[in-house]
């Protein structure tokens, strides 16, 4: 079955950077679409990035557009999301998730996800 493993989640000081991994498996990795969400405590899951199949689109959120960059290696199965100058507000679990079809940027768009990891950003 598909699984999808985040790695790298903890304590950054606020100013530092963080980089997530998520590990893939039981599926052809480099024909799905990946992304990346959030989730804080007492809100709602929010988008943070997306990136195509190949690696060539890349889509970010407002809030971290700038500090934050997606990126993934097919032959490793593997994705990343590296955010800098972290503030206290990006604490929250964050999720890897995948999908077929390129659509929108709702949690919805995506047929999988990943259990979560959690990041805590102290001021």
């Amino acid at each position: 079955q598909v699984q999808l493993v985040e790695s790298g989640g903890g304590l950054v000081q606020a100013g530092g950077s963080l980089r997530l991994s998520c590990a893939a498996s039981g599926l052809t990795f480099g024909g799905y679409h990946m992304g990346w969400f959030r989730q804080a405590p007492g809100k709602e899951r929010e988008f943070v990035a997306a990136i195509s199949s190949g690696g060539v689109l890349k889509y970010y959120a407002d809030s971290v557009k700038g500090r934050c960059t997606i990126s993934r290696d097919n032959p490793k199965n593997t994705q990343y999301l590296e955010v800098n100058s972290v503030k206290p507000e990006d604490t929250a679990v964050y999720y890897c998730a995948a999908r077929r079809l390129w659509r929108g940027f709702d949690g919805s768009d995506y047929d999988y996800w990943g259990q979560g990891a959690q990041v805590t950003v102290s001021s």
